[in-house]
This record gives structure tokens, sequence and C-alpha cells, in this order.
């Protein structure tokens, strides 16, 4: 059987946790920052895990990361 290609744009998002679940960062930080409050945008910084119906579709782009 051949080797599965990684979506690369899955990989550049995603990241696995030893625990197998999937993190990626939060979307909203990227322009029209002023309107959004601090405690929002500090909030929008840290890492968030993947909702869990989303999860086996980005296990299957991302099959050896």
């Amino acid at each position: 059987m051949p080797k599965l290609k990684t979506n690369r744009g899955a990989a550049k998002r995603f990241t696995r946790t030893p625990s197998g679940a999937i993190k990626c960062n939060a979307s909203h930080r990227r322009h029209i920052l002023t309107k959004k409050s601090t405690k929002r945008k500090r909030q929008l910084r840290s890492p968030k895990m993947l909702h869990a119906a989303d999860v086996r579709a980005a296990l299957r782009m991302i099959p050896y990361c």
C-alpha cells in the first residue's frame, strides 16, 4: 500500500498533542483589532482544541504528524 500524503495546509494549522487531541490556533486575530476588547484578544492568543466533530477529518489530513 502506498504512503499517504499529508495535507500541507492542515499540517501548518494543526498539531497533535501526546494524548491524541488536535491543537489549533484561534481565528479573528488578524485585523480589525481596535473594536475587540483586550480580554477577547488575550483569550484568542491561547491555543484551542479542535472540536470533537472535526477530529476525524483532521486526523485523515495529517496521518503522520
